[in-house]
């Protein structure tokens, strides 16, 4: 039931209130597989129920009322001997037990008879009529039910039926169905629900070229997919290089079968048309076929193919082409391609024909595929670029074998720039294992690298392989140490990093290779930049442009423009960063790889994200996230954007959830730079909890991004930020002496020149912080600092951040208007700019404010207990150990120990016993308060709220304090 479960679950439940379902849809879409479904969820509903069925095949539909045999074969005998002697008697021919009805009267009593004995059947108990192959059931057998069923409403009479018809025809047989009866078209499936029934079937996973030749083969037919999946090659090779997908002899013979009865002439232009990328009358005419409209014409009246208004030809069903190029002999596919050779015009669609006419080893028809190849990359088509460069290394003769290694690494070039990544490994791996020249050997080792993606952790014995052929050419060493200094970024070895780069900038400059030049500055800018030199950084990447001839250059200036912009957005230029980035993915959209594109989209996702334009992240995230599906494997950065996007318009839950992924693919990788990132915005999403299980989990996430981060020797802004939240988090548990460690080495770290938004970042945690000691009016004046400073910087995000932060200070400290105004305001702006967790959060804070408001000013002017507070309150009142408390909030002992001496001071008590005394009585005090504000977060547990309001310095006796135990 791979995609139906919608389907099937709409239809059960119409087949509850209407007296019929239809289904119908195109050959093998999945009718007769959702009625037997159907059918098995209705009569396991623990009723009786009387179930007559028939399922006619193609020769039945020429034999009168073997459809109606088929139906009563299950119909007890004492039904029919109940009925009139006349109906009777026309029943029992009608089954052949007499001779057949042959006049008006008699057909008149077989209806009759039908009607009576469904009618007797259903005074019994419900009654289920099942039809199959609806389309092929004799006309006789059609009439008598048709009569019948427009005859038997108000009865517990149903119906499922299912018909066979041309994709997007009506259903022809719609009258022998009760006059309610629902229809249900069953629509393609979708390429993912194709590719998990295909797995399903086959017990493995395909190769994805195959994958994906099964998908645009069957077009969403699981049938057709099923038996082209059962029949594909385990090999991607065997669907590259110019090959088609086989398809079976039996799914042939049952699409072909009047194919096969049409002329010659009409069966040669069918397959000159499936062997054409883009059939048409004028390329068939320009084939020197000599009336292929004609030819057309007859198809078309057999539902095979047509030819539009434009001339366009299409066949009705890719398969049918697919079939039709497979059913032809070998040779009359070659001549197929030869007419088209001839025919188009179109110098890559030309080349392959030429290739496909050619099925032997020739330099002239290698080195024009490879010329088309070129073409094509130039065009923006990597994969006919891929293809086509694949064919040339096939026809190179094996007298050449350097140059049939060349062309095997243009065709690995070509399928990396297409996301082709196994394709490209094969013919890398391919060149590495059997090439003699130690330069073709580097280029292999080169592709592999790239191929590696992110994971390039343990590709150091690869490049020191590489770096050993390269000895002596400067061009291939430079290569080989840009990819080191690549590794090292993203393993987090900064200083090998740069040292590579740097040499590889020298290298390159040597062999007067610009393009290897210019990827090395770039690279070392990254390092430079992570390592918080922004002057040294922005330097080399001008001085990379002016090599690639400034930022409209082309493809080597792309990188360089990413990296501009990431600068210009960590130094608080949100706006010129958008720009840039915008421009360029305006630019390359058409043209440059799965890589390029990825790697512009998560940038812009950043800088959206900054820039408060929260929906357009998240459609940015998605984009990328398509970009990665197209790969075929699971992208940290692209993960790593749709998390942040979450975090800014989506939801908590959503943003843990895909940041957990993104931090296990970076593990996975061992890529430590989107490690940092995805640990950072993992943290960022438990935080929008804002309770003390998601702080706790933050704090984890933000403490390994922060140890991490000094591993590397990081010092980049967007890290110095991360220090903030890993602040805000253990305020958030109680942890104010580690949070304000945390903060003092973060401003020993920040440089002079620090970005705005990192002071305001800090600034925020330190009010969080005074807050949390219990010193409100000190926190309030940073945080309303931090806002004035954020009010200057185009960063809604981080303005409605603090002043949530602020208002939540305010509100405890029982200054209501101020709270409410800067709420009020985070609250509109979150809403206006998309931020849905943080509009929650802003939601989630003014209903407290309202609650507090309800039930009186009873404590006016004494602070409120914090979340954690009011929580450790709570569980010390019921008895529970500090260490039990520790183990259940995922805090230490020792902020247990000093969290509850604060809570005795606020409350007013001096012991446990006083405390949970405390308690208690603030059940009655606080029950008419608790009632009014029912269902808000902040008033779950009421009496420990209450006890700060409503018992203040009354609470005295017990033993003295003692908040070791």
């Amino acid at each position: 039931m791979t995609g139906r479960r919608e389907l099937l679950d709409a239809a059960r439940a119409e087949l509850t209130g209407r007296s019929g379902v239809l289904f119908h849809g195109p050959a093998g879409i999945g009718k007769s597989t959702l009625l037997t479904a159907l059918l098995a969820s209705w009569a396991g509903q623990d009723r009786p129920c009387a179930v007559l069925r028939c399922s006619p095949a193609r020769e039945d539909a020429r034999l009168p009322y073997v459809g109606l045999v088929d139906l009563f074969s299950r119909v007890p005998e004492s039904c029919l001997e109940a009925l009139a002697p006349q109906p009777r008697a026309a029943l029992r021919a009608a089954l052949l037990q007499g001779p057949e009805p042959a006049d008006d009267h008699s057909r008149l009593a077989v209806r009759v008879a039908v009607l009576e004995v469904l009618r007797a059947l259903a005074a019994t108990g419900p009654v289920l009529l099942v039809l199959d192959n609806l389309q092929w059931l004799d006309d006789p057998s059609a009439e008598v039910l048709a009569f019948a069923v427009r005859r038997v409403q108000g009865l517990d009479i149903r119906m499922v039926a299912a018909e066979r018809v041309t994709d997007g025809e009506q259903a022809e047989r719609l009258r022998c169905c009760p006059p309610d009866t629902v229809e249900f078209p069953v629509p393609p499936m979708t390429d993912g629900e194709v590719a998990h029934l295909v797995r399903t079937a086959v017990g493995a996973d395909l190769p994805p070229a195959v994958l994906r030749a099964i998908q645009d083969t069957a077009a969403g037919n699981p049938w057709y997919a099923l038996e082209l999946g059962r029949a594909a090659p385990r090999d991607s090779a065997a669907v590259g290089f110019g090959r088609t997908l086989p398809v079976p002899r039996r799914l042939r013979d049952a699409l072909l079968g009047q194919v096969r009865s049409l002329p010659e002439s009409a069966r040669s232009t069918l397959l000159v048309a499936s062997a054409a990328a883009r059939p048409s009358l004028t390329v068939l005419r320009a084939a020197g076929l000599p009336d292929p409209a004609a030819d057309l014409a007859e198809a078309e009246q057999l539902g095979v193919a047509a030819a539009d208004a434009d001339g366009a030809v299409r066949f009705r069903h890719p398969l049918i082409g697919a079939a039709v190029y497979a059913d032809a002999p070998e040779y009359g596919r070659r001549e197929a391609h030869a007419l088209l050779a001839r025919a188009v015009a179109e110098p890559v669609e030309q080349a392959r024909h030429l290739a496909l006419a050619h099925p032997y080893e020739d330099e002239a028809t290698a080195r024009t595929l490879l010329s088309a190849a070129e073409s094509a990359r130039r065009d923006g088509a990597p994969d006919a670029a891929f293809e086509l460069a694949g064919l040339a290394a096939r026809r190179t003769p094996g007298d050449r074998p350097a140059d049939r290694a060349d062309r095997l690494l243009a065709a690995a070039e070509y399928a990396c720039d297409a996301g082709q990544l196994e394709e490209a490994g094969q013919a890398a791996e391919t060149v590495l294992a059997g090439s003699g020249s130690a330069r073709q050997r580097v280029r292999a080792r080169l592709i592999l690298l790239r191929n590696a993606g992110q994971a390039l952790g343990g590709a150091r014995d690869l490049i020191e392989e590489g770096l050993r052929d390269a000895a002596g050419d400067p061009e291939a060493e430079a290569w080989l140490h840009h990819w080191a200094a690549v590794r090292g970024l993203l393993c987090g070895e900064l200083a090998d990093a740069a040292r590579h780069a740097r040499h590889a900038a020298r290298q390159a400059e040597r062999a007067d290779d610009t393009d290897t030049r210019i990827g090395a500055l770039a690279t070392l800018a990254r390092v430079q930049s992570l390592a918080g030199e922004p002057v040294a950084a922005g330097a080399a990447i001008e001085e990379a442009l002016a090599l690639a001839g400034g930022a409209g250059a082309g493809p080597e200036s792309w990188g360089l423009i990413r990296m501009r912009a990431i600068l210009a957005l960590d130094s608080d230029k949100v706006t010129e960063a958008g720009e840039q980035v915008a421009q360029l993915l305006a630019e390359i959209g058409e043209f440059a790889g799965v890589e390029e594109v990825m790697a512009t989209l998560v940038a812009l996702t950043r800088i959206q994200v900054r820039a408060g334009h929260c929906r357009e992240a998240l459609h940015t995230a998605a984009r990328c996230s398509r970009a990665q599906t197209e790969t075929g494997v699971q992208a940290a950065p692209a993960l790593y954007a749709a998390a942040l996007a979450a975090t800014a318009g989506g939801s908590a839950e959503e943003a843990r959830s895909l940041a957990e992924q993104a931090v296990r693919a970076s593990e996975a990788d061992g890529d430590r730079l989107f490690l940092l990132r995805a640990l950072a915005v993992l943290g960022q999403a438990e935080l929008l909890a804002g309770d003390p299980r998601g702080a706790a989990a933050a704090v984890e996430a933000l403490q390994r991004a922060k140890e991490l981060g000094e591993a590397m020797c990081a010092a980049d802004p967007p890290l110095l930020h991360w220090y903030g939240d890993l602040a805000e988090a253990l305020v958030v548990l109680g942890e104010t002496d580690a949070a304000g460690a945390v903060l003092q080495e973060a401003f020993t770290r920040m440089p002079g020149d620090a970005p705005g938004s990192v002071l305001a970042a800090l600034e925020r945690a330190e009010g969080l912080r005074e807050a949390g000691l219990g010193r409100a009016k000190e926190g309030a004046v940073r945080l309303r600092a931090a806002v004035d400073r954020l009010r200057q910087l185009p960063l809604p995000v981080e303005l409605v951040r603090t002043l949530i932060a602020l208002g939540t200070v305010e509100r405890r400290g029982r200054r209501r208007s101020a709270a409410r105004a800067v709420l009020g305001e985070a609250m509109e702006t979150a809403t206006r700019i998309g931020a849905a967790p943080l509009a929650v959060r802003a939601r989630d804070e003014l209903a407290r404010l309202d609650a507090g408001d309800r039930s009186g000013e009873a404590g006016a002017g004494r602070p409120e207990l914090t979340p954690t507070e009011a929580r450790i309150a709570e569980l010390v009142g019921g008895g529970a150990t500090n260490r039990e408390v520790a183990a259940e909030l995922f805090i230490s002992v020792k902020t247990v120990e000093g969290t509850l001496s604060r809570v005795y001071r606020k409350v007013g008590v001096r012991s446990r016993t006083a405390l949970a005394h405390a308690m208690a009585v603030a059940v009655i005090a606080s029950g008419a308060a608790a009632s009014v504000s029912s269902g808000d977060d902040d008033q779950v547990r009421p009496t420990v709220q209450a006890v700060a309001v409503s018992q203040p310095g009354r609470v005295r006796g017990g033993r003295a304090l003692d908040t070791r135990r």
